[in-house]
């Protein structure tokens, strides 16, 4: 079977009237959940129908959103976003909300690697290194929806509970500090934007 790929190598996705996807470049079915991978890794992907050739990849990137939002873990699209959402369309805006949507989006994407930046040079050479390099993996999984091209972090296994109440004082001291030391870094960053 002739593999299909996009001058600019971007990986051609057949759906067929049976909504199965085909991967061209793979030549294997595939589900949703692959597609959404591909695209934390920063795949580029173009989803066509596979009878009519129709460019359908919007309609298949808001099912991932849809199927993602309904996994029933918290939702990413607060209702009041999404109630904005819906109000938009048709009004005399609606032709500036992508733009504006994705400069948003990558405006938080510049920030959030400036927090991550500042929050590393600042932690460098303290003790609480290794406790800011753990809450920074922590964070940058929870927005890596958010990333192209962000591989999902591992998670770091969480300390023993301490069972000596003089470790246990000195850890929720160690704790305090940096969350205080993490609450001036995000009022620099604030600064900076």
């Amino acid at each position: 079977m002739k593999k299909h790929r996009a001058i600019d190598g971007t990986v051609i996705i057949k759906k067929y009237a049976n909504r199965r996807l085909y991967n061209t470049e793979t030549s294997s079915y595939i589900t949703l959940d692959h597609l959404a991978a591909m695209t934390r890794d920063g795949r580029d992907f173009k989803v066509v129908d596979a009878k009519t050739e129709e460019d359908i990849t919007h309609n298949v990137l808001t099912q991932i959103i849809m199927e993602e939002e309904g996994r029933g873990e918290k939702p990413m699209l607060p209702v009041n976003f999404l109630r904005q959402l819906i109000s938009m369309y048709g009004d005399s805006m609606q032709a500036m909300v992508p733009g504006y949507l994705e400069a948003s989006m990558e405006s938080f994407r510049r920030n959030q690697e400036q927090f991550r930046t500042a929050v590393e040079g600042a932690f460098a050479h303290s003790p609480f290194a290794e406790m800011a390099k753990r809450n920074m993996a922590m964070l940058e999984a929870a927005a890596s929806a958010f990333k192209p091209g962000a591989v999902g972090t591992p998670a770091t296994p969480a300390p023993e509970p301490s069972t000596d109440a003089a470790t246990a004082t000195g850890k929720d001291a160690e704790i305090a500090a940096l969350k205080a030391e993490l609450a001036r870094l995000h009022d620099k960053v604030e600064k900076l934007g």
